[in-house]
């Protein structure tokens, strides 16, 4: 060994010997050190969700604008200013939650108040005010002693102290490239005259910034600014013109006496900002990175979680879900205005991406930034009449956003890769992928989506038909690439028929996936109301007579307690009436106790038989014909037998038409009821009303009044409704058909398509698919179109398919 210690041995030995707990404890510990910008980063932002104010709005923003933009890592100065924010906020908060200040004094009025003033501002009086910030200082001197620990805390300080001891005015700016531009600009006298003003402006130096971590701690200052002082030269002309500019400018505002100090705050604060974002989009050297797939996969919960809690980004209503909205034909301007809103900006991000524009990023994110926690914590909680902490969806879908926030840092400090070839799910060949893909392409339209995208904002020369084509090749081509290795990493011998649990496993499970399709609009219909359906049962039931078409000769309803539901013993008894009578014991069997209702009419009719002189003589006329179709007896009370004109049973189906059952019928006839005129001569005149009455009542005999039984009919839960509402014939015609349309392309047609399946190997395809959208990368467009050309005569001539295609 090179090197050995006996403690360092012993160490390791006692460390490794150690429980698993113990062991899983260090290796958490280490984690949190090894990322502790990362645990302060969270705990901000959970601090700014929980708390939603002005106060603790400033460092989210300064950490996906500042911090996370940061390279190599984010500076001492932003450190310090976390620490110094969340002191003083601390303070200020402890000071406002004194009893004396009036918005104190009303507490429990106003603490739900999303637009009271205290309450923006995050200085109104709660308990646990103080707890989150006190947990953020923490992180925050926690991350400090890490930093202290490993000696990056007093970096720049050490950098700019040795510049200071070695170097002129000029190599001060070269090796000081770290510090801010406000501290040489804080060397102008304004009371010098215009000839002796001397500004010092920082300079490009981004080689210097681009500086690792390990570098800086084990090479010196001095060996550090030998190493950059052949650079000198260059780096003074970079951006001459425009420090010449500034100078110019700057002598212009001095002259102007009362505006020199003005514009000199300005500057000071405007250099260093646009030296950030200029050493930000024009890196001397960038680690190049891609994480547009986890930033597309943050987009995509963001847009699950708006259609499945759209209501918390509207009016307030708990109630709400789409599945309801949508079955009711209806789309809520708050679900329409979010998924616009959320899909627009994957469409930018996506042109963004293939574009490879670093600015464009940088303004997109610095709008997005601003924009999302303006509309988040000042908009939002006046549309919804509730504050950004109680509302747990807006909070799960902004701490999701803060994700894709810092990854889109990531990107900007990496930078765009140089090349973007095929989709991310073709990089290997194996199940996984496959699947993955065949999913990604069975999303309706995303796939021709992303074409057309690819198409719009990639340089090319080929036409948007011929695009697709080669998309389409692409796609085919890879899906057989992993199946042939497949074969190969599972090869079957020659002669050697397929084993029984492949044959059971997949034939099987096809069999009963089919089985299942076919026969799932009959199960579904049965099962949804008989194990899953709600019992529906009558509010109101009404009986009107009306004799020859002239007025109604009676009305009622019969409502609450004249409803009565069916207990054991009369279910019993109804079964009972109909032994031996089988289509009725049928029918009833699908009902239960719960599902009838008796129905207790009143005798006398709720209104008076208001019918005009005229038509009473004819309605007379019409009862004294006895060959007309009255089939009653006319006698002073005009009383009559109706025979067989009273259904009894009445089933109340799911939709609104109500049908007598035939089947408990007796003989298929119907009940006989009375129908009697009844006069009332009083002193305010001759008031005339009907009276009805049953005859053979089962469960009441007593009075003038009408039973009626009905059975009511289960119905699908709310949820599935919309689904079940089409019957068995639209289940069948959107479901069965539709699917068996898709099954049945699969099993025909392959003869037509053996030529372009039956592909032994399909390398030198697959690399002339690359080959094309590498040289469209590198601008190479001529050769694109004859790599096209090569590609569409492979596939017209089967000859050439066969020989490029053979196993090598």
């Amino acid at each position: 060994r090179m090197f050995h210690d006996d403690e360092l041995e012993e160490s390791e030995k006692f460390y490794v010997g150690q429980p698993r707990v113990l062991l899983l404890i260090y290796a958490l510990y280490n984690t949190l050190v090894a990322r502790s910008e990362m645990v302060c980063y969270f705990v901000i932002i959970l601090n700014h969700m929980i708390s939603a104010s002005m106060i603790t709005l400033v460092l989210p923003i300064l950490i996906f604008l500042w911090a996370m933009l940061s390279v190599p890592r984010p500076s001492k100065r932003f450190w310090m200013t976390a620490i110094v924010y969340t002191e003083v906020a601390i303070v200020i908060k402890y000071f406002f939650q004194f009893g004396f200040f009036p918005w104190n004094k009303h507490v429990d009025y106003t603490k739900d108040k999303p637009y009271h003033p205290p309450n923006i501002i995050g200085i109104e009086k709660k308990e646990g005010y103080v707890h989150y910030d006190l947990v953020q200082l923490l992180a925050l001197f926690f991350h400090r002693s890490i930093l202290k620990c490993h000696g990056l805390w007093d970096e720049d300080e050490k950098g700019d102290s040795s510049s200071n001891k070695e170097d002129t005015d000029d190599e001060l700016s070269l090796t000081g490239g770290r510090r801010d531009s406000s501290a040489s600009l804080k060397s102008v006298s304004l009371a010098a005259s215009v000839e002796s003003i001397h500004v010092h402006f920082p300079e490009q130096q981004t080689a210097i910034r681009r500086k690792s971590s390990s570098s800086i701690s084990q090479l010196s200052h001095r060996s550090s600014f030998s190493s950059h002082r052949s650079k000198r030269d260059i780096f003074k002309n970079i951006n001459h013109s425009t420090l010449s500019l500034y100078f110019l400018q700057y002598k212009l505002c001095v002259i102007k006496s009362h505006c020199g100090l003005y514009c000199f705050r300005t500057l000071q604060v405007y250099v260093p900002i646009r030296q950030f974002f200029y050493n930000l989009i024009h890196p001397d050297y960038s680690a190049v990175t891609d994480v547009y797939v986890l930033m597309f996969l943050a987009d995509t919960v963001d847009f699950i979680i708006i259609v499945f809690g759209f209501w918390a980004f509207g009016k307030h209503s708990a109630a709400a879900d789409i599945t309801s909205s949508l079955s009711e034909d209806q789309v809520p301007e708050a679900f329409l205005v979010m998924v616009l809103i959320q899909f627009g900006t994957m469409v930018v991000d996506r042109a963004l991406y293939l574009k490879k524009t670093v600015m464009g990023k940088v303004i997109f994110q610095v709008i997005l930034v601003f924009g999302i926690h303006f509309w988040m914590f000042f908009i939002l909680p006046g549309v919804t009449e509730r504050k950004f902490s109680q509302n747990t969806v807006a909070q799960l879908w902004y701490f999701v956003k803060c994700v894709y926030f810092g990854l889109s840092a990531y990107q900007i400090r990496c930078g765009y890769p140089t090349r973007v070839l095929g989709n991310f799910l073709t990089k290997s060949y194996n199940y996984v992928n496959l699947f993955l893909f065949q999913g990604f392409r069975l999303v309706p339209f995303l796939t021709e989506l992303r074409a057309v995208m690819d198409w719009v904002w990639t340089d090319t020369t080929l036409s948007l038909s011929s695009w697709i084509c080669v998309e389409d090749i692409y796609a085919h081509i890879f899906i057989l690439k992993c199946w042939r290795e497949s074969e190969k990493r599972y090869p079957q011998p020659r002669g050697q028929k397929k084993k029984k649990v492949v044959k059971y496993g997949m034939g099987g499970m096809i069999i009963v996936l089919l089985i299942c399709i076919v026969w799932f609009p009959l199960l579904f219909m049965s099962l949804i109301k008989s194990v899953a359906g709600i019992t529906n049962k009558p509010l109101d039931v009404s009986i009107t007579i009306t004799l020859g078409g002239y007025q109604p000769i009676f009305t009622m309803s019969a409502q609450q307690s004249q409803l009565e539901d069916f207990n054991q013993t009369r279910f019993n008894m109804l079964l009972a009436g109909y032994r031996g009578n089988t289509a009725a014991l049928q029918f009833l069997e699908g009902y239960g106790k719960e599902d009838i209702t008796l129905a207790d009419l009143e005798g006398n009719s709720n209104s008076l038989w208001t019918i005009s002189p005229p038509s009473r003589e004819k309605m007379i006329q019409g009862l004294l014909d006895f060959s007309s179709e009255f089939t009653v007896v006319l006698s002073w009370t005009i009383q009559r037998t109706l025979g067989e004109v009273y259904p009894y049973y009445i089933k109340a189906p799911s939709d609104s038409l109500a049908k007598p059952i035939k089947q408990l019928l007796k003989d298929c006839k119907w009940k006989n009821i009375t129908v009697s005129l009844v006069k009332n001569v009083s002193g305010e005149g001759v008031r005339e009303w009907w009276v009805l009455n049953q005859l053979g009542k089962t469960f009441k005999t007593s009075g003038d009044s009408l039973e009626l039984i009905i059975f009511s009919d289960k119905v699908s839960p709310p949820s599935l409704g919309f689904l079940a509402g089409y019957g068995i014939m639209g289940l069948y015609a959107s479901v069965v058909l539709v699917i068996g349309k898709f099954v049945r392309e699969f099993f025909s047609g392959i003869s037509h398509s053996i030529m372009f399946e039956e592909l032994p190997n399909v390398d030198r395809i697959l690399k002339l698919c690359t080959d094309i959208f590498l040289v469209r990368e590198t601008g190479e467009l001529e050769l694109e179109e004859d790599l096209y050309a090569k590609l569409i005569f492979l596939y017209r001539s089967p000859e050439t398919m066969i020989k490029w295609t053979r196993e090598k």
